[in-house]
This record gives C-alpha cells, sequence and structure tokens, in this order.
C-alpha cells in the first residue's frame, strides 16, 4: 500500500464495517476508528495491502508477520461492499498465503454477529475457531482483548480462529 492509498482505505474498511455492525447494532463511530488505523499502518511487523481486481480498487487486508515464530496474523482484512460473492476475498487470501510460505499458523479474530465472516474463514479459507471471548471468558491471548476494550458494539464478544499451515 502507498502512502495516498491509506485514506481510501480508511473511508472503504469503514464502511463495510460498518454496514454489519449498523444492521446489528444501529448507526455507531467509525469502525475502526483512524486513530486504530494509523496505528495498524505504523506497526512495525504489520504489511498493508490493496486488494486488486482487474487493476480496480476492491479491498485491503493488514497482516502482521513474525519473522521469528512465523505465527502471522491478519488483521484487517474486507472486500468493498458492492463486490461481494464474487470469489474475491478468497483469491485475494490465498494470495497472502502465497505471499508468505513459511508461516506456520495464521490467526485472527471476528466479532460473534459476523456470520458472513466466520463463514468465510472457517468454510472458505480452513481456519478452526479455537476461542469464544466474551464477559464470561476473557480469552488467553492479551493481543486480542484490545477488541473487547472499545466501545464498539457487538465487538465485546468475538472469535479467535487458526489455521495450521502444512507444508
Amino acid at each position: 500500500m502507498k502512502e495516498k492509498d491509506k485514506s481510501e482505505f480508511k473511508q472503504k474498511i469503514q464502511e463495510a464495517f460498518g454496514i454489519a455492525v449498523a444492521e446489528n447494532f444501529g448507526p455507531t463511530e467509525p469502525i475502526p476508528s483512524d486513530k486504530e488505523l494509523e496505528e495498524d499502518f505504523a506497526a512495525p511487523d504489520n504489511t498493508s495491502f490493496v486488494i486488486l481486481n482487474d487493476g480496480k480498487k476492491v479491498g485491503g487486508a493488514i497482516v502482521k508477520i513474525n519473522l521469528e515464530t512465523q505465527r502471522n496474523s491478519l488483521e484487517l482484512f474486507f472486500i468493498y461492499a458492492g463486490v461481494h460473492g464474487k470469489g474475491l476475498g478468497l483469491a485475494a487470501w490465498k494470495a497472502i498465503e502465497a505471499k508468505y510460505p513459511d508461516t506456520k499458523v495464521w490467526e485472527t479474530v471476528t466479532p460473534y454477529f459476523e456470520k458472513r465472516n466466520i463463514n468465510f474463514y472457517v468454510n472458505k479459507c480452513g481456519f478452526h475457531i479455537i476461542e469464544y471471548v466474551n464477559k464470561y471468558h476473557r480469552g488467553t491471548d492479551e493481543r486480542f482483548n484490545r477488541e473487547i476494550e472499545n466501545d464498539v458494539p457487538g465487538t465485546e464478544d468475538f472469535f479467535r480462529f487458526e489455521k495450521i499451515m502444512s507444508k
């Protein structure tokens, strides 16, 4: 991702994430916030991508790569709302996997109400749900507890996923 792409990335991811939250909980502040996105862009182990289809922007992703452990994380991933259902998400995910062939484990999270995301990660991409984080179970991995600590409706309960890569 180039610097000039960041503004559009922010707008489009907030649109994409906001639709599901609004459908379930009503209007809310932009999700993720500009501050959270700036932190994700600036994190030293993160790499940001624009997803293209025939030269047109159709989504984006941010991955965190740990070169030492090869336990990598899909921090953010989205396809523009108007182009869902065309296989672009799966193609983009496969391209990310191919870019990091030494990955031992991929991990990510998604809110419990995001049925479309859960279907995508489990049934399309081969992830497994390894933990349900909620008010009764704070989770075993502190890195993901930041999701619980914000005021965004619906993000206090989420699933943690892993995909163990075979060599």
